[in-house]
């Protein structure tokens, strides 16, 4: 047994590491396995996992020892010591200087023209208000007004109410947002077009309350260059729809006026021959959910100019309305080049009123009847003077809830496939919810219209089942012709 253990005991002394080196760990043995020497790579260890990654490792117990071999070639610290006590000292460089940077060398020109590309992608704030602390070259850059034609201001979110509503931003905070925007207004918004507040209504309240003198002293002052106006329907609208009518903004060209989500009630007073007279250049007309009384025309009231360059009017209400035929042709009397015809929810609008107007280009006509009762949509005749008036430029047609006859608008759908010359029409679009219309009509016109791309049979009584419903793209309507030719004719 003797001579055995000692045979280990060599072994163990054999295989034992020098004195003073280190004891390989698992990390060596990786390290050698999967990031040998000059591979570039180096490894991260935690307590559960080992990773390999690029790059130059961490210094090893190999570079350990090529420290150690260096350390034989210096001299001890203190002849090193001494031997720089003995060497001369080189006398101070010149001080210069400071280097003012690349920021200053580059032109205010270039230096806009940057700015504006990054202003243009992501709005002058917050980056223009860093921007102004890297230098002077670049605050004057960032101070330019003709950066800040677009600006949207929203408080910190810190500022904004909680769930509870009853912590609101503080006196000082309000009083620093209100300052900022006082500061904001003479010496970054001299040339602004568009101004956008978000999460403003419940933080800052006097800045919101503004009386509608004070808009009509700006649409005055302002008003000659103004062109788009935006209004949501208020009490204090009136005093600024009375200074449209007085012309203070001839060069208008988009007026819309809503309610926004909340209906509201009360009549809106608009005289159709005053707006002409106000804003003759205007293009685009909206009166959005509410209530339109337009002055009635009476023997002493003279026809007004009308809207020659009028491209879209939009009158859609959710309920029914007292628009009328002769209001519409008073609206509409020299409107050759409108394109937009909204009248959803305008029940008293009948198709000989529409055939009369003086526009023969239409491509948008929306009739939709929505919420109303059956009792208000009784059986009416005269559809195909609507698409035989438009059927070559018509690209949306919106019959939905209208009470129309079969036959009545079998013949309105047929014009679609009567095209002279052999070119096919332009519609696009279709909205038949809620009618009653035929499975051979709706066959027909699928087949005479190859770029239908919309079509909606929602409700439609006289429909087989399973076909009650709004196909969206070509295939979807391919489909659908496909079952009503299959299909039994019997509806259900």
């Amino acid at each position: 047994m003797a001579p055995r253990v000692a045979r280990r005991a060599r072994r163990r002394v054999r295989g034992a590491p020098p004195a003073g080196a280190r004891a390989r760990s698992a990390e060596d043995w990786w390290w050698d396995r999967l990031a040998p020497s000059g591979s570039e790579y180096h490894l991260l260890q935690s307590d559960s996992m080992l990773l390999v990654l690029p790059g130059p490792g961490p210094a090893r117990a190999r570079a350990h020892r090529r420290a150690a071999r260096r350390a034989q070639w210096l001299p001890p610290p203190g002849a090193r010591a001494a031997a720089s006590k003995a060497r001369p000292r080189p006398a101070p460089a010149p001080q210069q200087g400071p280097d003012p940077g690349w920021g200053d060398r580059i032109p205010l020109e270039i230096l806009l023209q940057i700015f504006g590309l990054l202003v243009a992608a992501d709005g002058p704030m917050p980056f223009l208000g860093r921007a102004a602390r890297v230098c002077r070259r670049w605050h004057e850059a960032a101070s330019h007004p003709a950066l800040w034609h677009t600006v949207t201001l929203s408080p910190p979110l810190a500022g904004r109410p909680t769930k509870g509503g009853a912590k609101a931003i503080g006196a000082k905070a309000e009083e620093k947002l209100l300052a900022s925007l006082e500061w904001l207004m003479p010496n970054r918004f001299s040339q602004l077009q568009k101004l956008t507040l978000i999460h403003w209504k419940s933080q800052v309240h006097p800045l919101l309350k503004v009386e509608s003198t004070a808009v009509v002293s700006f649409l005055e002052e302002v008003g000659p260059r103004m062109r788009k106006l935006w209004l949501t329907y208020s009490p204090q609208t009136t005093a600024i729809l009375g200074a449209l009518l007085g012309g203070c903004c001839p060069q208008l060209q988009v007026l819309e006026v809503s309610t926004g989500i909340s209906h509201n009630h009360t009549p809106l007073q608009l005289p159709v021959e005053a707006l002409q007279k106000g804003c003759p250049q205007l293009q685009v007309l909206r009166l959005l959910n509410l209530m339109w009384l337009p002055k009635p025309s009476g023997r002493a009231v003279t026809p007004g100019p009308g809207f020659p360059s009028l491209e879209e009017l939009c009158l859609a209400s959710p309920t029914c309305n007292f628009v009328s035929n002769e209001a519409l042709g008073r609206l509409l009397r020299s409107s050759p080049n409108l394109r937009l015809l909204d009248l959803r929810g305008c029940a008293r609008i009948t198709p000989a009123g529409l055939r009369d107007l003086p526009c023969q280009e239409l491509q948008q006509l929306h009739l939709g009847l929505y919420g109303m009762s059956d009792r208000l949509t009784l059986a009416k005749e005269g559809s195909p003077l609507l698409t035989q008036k438009w059927c070559y430029t018509l690209r949306e047609l919106d019959l939905s809830g209208q009470g129309f006859s079969e036959k009545d608008l079998e013949q309105a759908l047929a014009a679609f496939s009567g095209t002279a010359g052999g070119s096919h029409p332009a519609l696009c679009s279709l909205n038949l919810r809620g009618t009653r219309v035929t499975p051979s009509t709706v066959s027909s016109v699928i087949s005479s219209c190859p770029g239908l791309l919309y079509l909606n049979l929602e409700s439609c009584r006289c429909l087989p089942r399973g076909l009650k419903r709004a196909y969206r793209g070509p295939e979807e309507v391919q489909w659908c012709l496909e079952q009503l030719l299959t299909s039994s004719p019997s509806p259900s």
